[in-house]
């Protein structure tokens, strides 16, 4: 059985393997797009995906059987694309989150911390195992996480804290900016 390894099907395959990760990883976007609801944003990844999944697809469907590698190559860009999808809405971040902070002794602290970088914050007094304790509640954009926990830990190494995915949120106010003093500031209008 030929395994089609000559320098054609090898190239063919490294392109078909990058062509999926794109692929796959535009998909996981989307999918995690739909679950945010961003309807626009899901529909031009969807345009992404599918135009790059039609390409593979018609590239190797007939000559997977003549050249089996072209089958590896297409499956581990598959799962290399699920990585990558994964991983690069990690860092794009889509929606909100509800941000609960529990704290035993540093509450009233971390609240004025939080507050100063420029979020709002809830507190409420609650009875925990081992005696009072004081329960943040924060809404912020799930990028805004990347800020938040380090402040919160800084104050409190020991303080427990959860994250919750927020379906919709009524109002948000996001955390203080200074204005731009760049080129894009003369795109912003009153």
């Amino acid at each position: 059985m030929n395994l089609g390894l000559d320098w054609g099907t090898l190239l063919l395959g490294v392109l078909v393997f990058f062509a999926r990760v794109l692929d796959v990883s535009v998909g996981t976007m989307r999918t995690i797009s739909i679950v945010q609801g961003k309807t626009r944003t899901a529909f031009f990844l969807g345009l992404i995906e599918v135009s790059t999944w039609l390409v593979v697809v018609a590239a190797v469907v007939n000559r997977v059987i003549d050249q089996p590698i072209l089958g590896v190559f297409y499956a581990f860009g598959f799962s290399t694309g699920n990585v990558v999808g994964i991983k690069l809405e990690r860092r794009v971040a889509f929606g909100h989150t509800v941000f609960r902070v529990i704290t035993p002794e540093k509450g009233d602290e971390m609240a004025a911390a939080v507050r100063a970088a420029g979020f709002p914050v809830t507190t409420f007094t609650g009875q925990g195992m081992s005696g009072p304790v004081t329960e943040l509640y924060i809404v912020c954009r799930r990028r805004d996480l990347k800020r938040l926990v380090p402040i919160v830990l800084g104050i409190d190494p020991t303080a427990f804290y959860i994250t919750e995915q927020a379906g919709s949120v009524s109002k948000l106010r996001r955390p203080f900016m200074t204005p731009r003093t760049d080129w894009r500031a003369i795109f912003k209008k009153k």
